[in-house]
């Protein structure tokens, strides 16, 4: 396993703030020898951080775990097929960081959009994050990376401006899909109690939007007709798709123990009523009495790929503080919102690299 060390701090750094103490201890790692393994690797997250890794000299060797193996070209990436769901997947994941003797775990083993089997979606998130956290404990892992949303903060009438880390995971009884990802944070929580050793970091991601990426998001911008609910226009926020790999590049290059949560967003936020005239959609206004019902009955009857509880964020607010990130991590977003969703209608033409005529294409959508 390459050496990743938490180096002493000295006495007078013992007596700094508990922010500067909870990121302020240095990992010494051989850095031509990194070895990173990467669960969901098929997914969009996954596949493009193994991608990003394979492009950067330092790290010897990507591990892609996955039950399907990433469609991109694979250099130094090897690919062991785990089922998260399976009981027995903690052993089999810790068989692989050990024999391997991986440094870093990116667990992105994720949905990117609410499915009907929810069971399914709770084995995979809440069960195959106990299986990723039961194998990290097992080898005494120096380093845990794992995805996250911005949706676990939940939509609520109460919501400040802008949601910090230290606001409460509300989340939202009704989604299946937010809450497990709460549980999930939950867990590593925990675990960064239990087992200091391990450097866990959480990356919320704002609604993720680009022009390569397939999510919930992207779907629903997709349609030509956008549902909104009759009295309510609440601030919009997202994050670019190139900007997200980033974070976690961020993240798993890190020299410093960066434990902790961390909103991951792009620069600025429009009303909802804003983000549709700029996509060229055409509202379709209801009143909340009815919009739930008619939601519910779309999505029962699979007509509609957003489940009823998600109209709840087209009512309030459920912006994130992205400041933190800015500090700690050094991200800085390289889009703000209103790049992002050109470069999602295909005005920019940049792809996952992140290159293309920004200037032009924003002054297109004024």
């Amino acid at each position: 396993m390459a050496e990743f060390k938490r180096r002493k701090r000295s006495s007078s750094g013992a007596a700094s703030s508990s922010a500067s103490a909870a990121h302020g201890e240095r990992l010494e790692v051989d850095r031509e020898k990194r070895v990173v393994a990467v669960t969901g690797a098929h997914g969009f997250i996954g596949s493009q951080v193994v991608r990003r890794l394979e492009g950067d000299r330092r790290y010897a060797k990507i591990l892609a775990i996955d039950i399907r193996k990433p469609t991109l070209p694979l250099d130094k990436t090897a690919f062991f097929k785990i089922d998260l769901t399976l009981p027995a997947a903690d052993g089999d994941l810790a068989a692989v960081l050990r024999e391997e003797r991986a440094d870093t775990l990116v667990h992105c083993a994720f949905l990117g959009k609410p499915t009907h089997n929810a069971t399914f979606a709770h084995e995979l998130e809440d069960i195959g994050t106990m299986h990723v956290l039961n194998a990290t404990a097992e080898v005494r892992l120096p380093r845990l990376v794992m995805l996250s949303t911005t949706m676990v903060y939940g939509p609520h009438p109460l919501n400040p401006n802008f949601l910090s880390e230290q606001h409460e995971l509300k989340g939202h009884r009704e989604s299946r899909f937010v809450s497990d990802k709460v549980a999930a944070e939950r867990q590593v929580r925990r675990f960064r109690v239990e087992h200091p050793q391990t450097a866990a970091t959480v990356l919320r991601l704002a609604p993720t939007v680009g022009p390569t990426i397939d999510n919930w998001v992207t779907h629903f911008l997709h349609r030509p007709v956008a549902p909104t609910l009759m009295g309510y226009d609440p601030l919009m926020q997202c994050l670019h798709e190139s900007d997200a790999i980033d974070a976690f590049k961020l993240a798993v290059d890190a020299e410093h123990d960066v434990s902790g949560e961390f909103n991951i967003v792009g620069d600025g936020v429009l009303p909802y009523s804003t983000v549709l005239a700029m996509l060229g959609k055409v509202p379709l206004p209801l009143p909340s009495f009815l919009a739930k019902p008619l939601s519910r009955l779309l999505w029962a009857t699979q007509v509609f790929d957003s489940p009823p509880s998600f109209l709840d964020f087209l009512r309030y607010m459920c912006v994130a503080d992205g400041s933190k990130a800015r500090q700690v991590l050094g991200f800085s977003p390289r889009y703000d919102i209103k790049r992002t969703l050109a470069d999602f209608l295909g005005m920019l033409g940049t792809g996952i690299d992140g290159t293309g005529d920004l200037a032009g294409a924003t002054g297109r959508m004024r």
